[in-house]
Parts: structure tokens; sequence; C-alpha cells
């Protein structure tokens, strides 16, 4: 272990896996399908939201933005869009979160990732990064029943990986929902990253442990927790 540290959970994209817009991108897509346009008040406050709610799971965003059939089609739309972009081979990794990847499990911590993403849509990322053999585990709001801010996916990962003390458990993500699932999961560590989605004024509203440029500097950050 990494000092007390049995267990890190890591968010994708933003933090692990380099966004490039990808995700506003597959929005714009999602939001088209159901008739709001790029440039309208309708679509400029749907951005809005968006952009806050960074992290949550994509079918509670439509859900909160839309009537339910129309938010169905939203959440398939992104999905599709999104993994559309996956497969033209437009996502790479964080420059140095495998190699970060490699070192938790070097020294004992287990790594799940947790998304806000379809299963279908997690997969296709691990599947284009080859990542399913560096990783313990990886988590979608499908999985575990509800998605951030709530704390189900770390507490579904404590579970199904045998860490029984939320103490052990370091959190590190991009964006305020992150931190507020690590928090409310009582995790040891709650780190925010700033490669993605929120600048630090952002994530210091959701009272970080501490914060790194990158997932880069996890290690140090744990070590000396």
């Amino acid at each position: 272990m990494i000092g007390r540290f049995a267990l890190a959970c890591l968010d994708m994209a933003g933090t692990t896996v380099r966004d490039d817009g990808a995700v506003e991108a597959a929005f714009t897509t999602a939001l088209a399908e159901v008739g709001i346009a790029e440039g309208t008040p309708p679509y400029e406050e749907a951005q809005v939201f968006v952009r806050q709610t960074m992290g949550w799971s994509k079918a509670d965003v439509f859900a909160r933005l839309l009537g339910p059939t129309e938010a169905r089609e939203a959440t398939n739309a992104f999905a599709a869009a999104y993994e559309a972009i996956v497969a033209s081979g437009a996502v790479s990794e964080i420059p140095g979160a495998l190699q970060v990847l490699r070192d938790l499990h070097s020294r004992g911590v287990k790594v799940c990732l947790t998304t806000g993403f379809a299963p279908t849509t997690r997969d296709a990322l691990l599947h284009a990064l080859g990542w399913r053999a560096e990783i313990d585990l990886a988590l979608s709001p499908a999985d575990v029943g509800r998605g951030r801010p709530a704390p189900d996916l770390i507490l579904g990962a404590m579970a199904r990986l045998g860490v029984d003390d939320p103490g052990a458990v370091a959190v590190a993500g991009d964006t305020v929902s992150d931190l507020e699932a690590g928090h409310a999961a009582g995790a040891g560590a709650v780190i925010g990253v700033l490669s993605g989605a929120h600048d630090a004024s952002a994530l210091a509203t959701a009272a970080p442990t501490a914060v790194i440029d990158d997932v880069t500097g996890l290690i140090d950050v744990l070590a000396q927790a």
C-alpha cells in the first residue's frame, strides 16, 4: 500500500483519459437529436447545466433537462456519439496515466476507474486504451444504482474489491461531483485534478484534501497523506 491506501477510485474522462472536448461534442450531438440546436437559447441554457454537472451519470443529466422520452433518446444519442469518437481513434490517456495505474498496482493499491458513462461507452474506452489488464475494476452508475455526487460508485468498488475501511480509499477526479462523491463515501483522500472540466476555484467548493495539476501527481500526494 501507499501509506494507508488500499484502493484508488479514479475518474476517466478528464482525469485519466484525455477529453479534448469530446464529452461536450457528444452532448451537442445528443441535444440536436431531440431538437435543441447549437446556438439557440435552450442550447445555451442546457450547456450551462451540462458543464456544472460534469461527472454525473449522463442519463441523470438528460433526465433533469428533458422529458422522459426525449431524455432516453438523448442518452442513447450521447452514447452513440461518444463511442463514434472513440472508434475514430481520437482518444488517448492523460500523459502518464498508464504509468500511474501501474505504479499503484506495484505498490499494492487496487484500482477502480469510475465514470458517468454508460457501460458500453466505458468499455469502448477501455478497449481503445488497452487498459482492461491494467485495472481491477471499472464501474458506471448502471452498475451500482446512483451516479455522482452519490457515493455509490466508490462504495460499490469497495464492496467488490474487499476494502472495508473508507479511510483506505483515495478518490481523484476533475469535477466537483467526483469530489462530492468521495466525501460522501468517507474516503481518506479526495483529490481534485486540474486536467479536465472544472478549474481550481470550482473544485475548491467541494473541499478537496489536495489539488494536483494532473494524475501524475497522485502517487506523491498519497505518499504524503
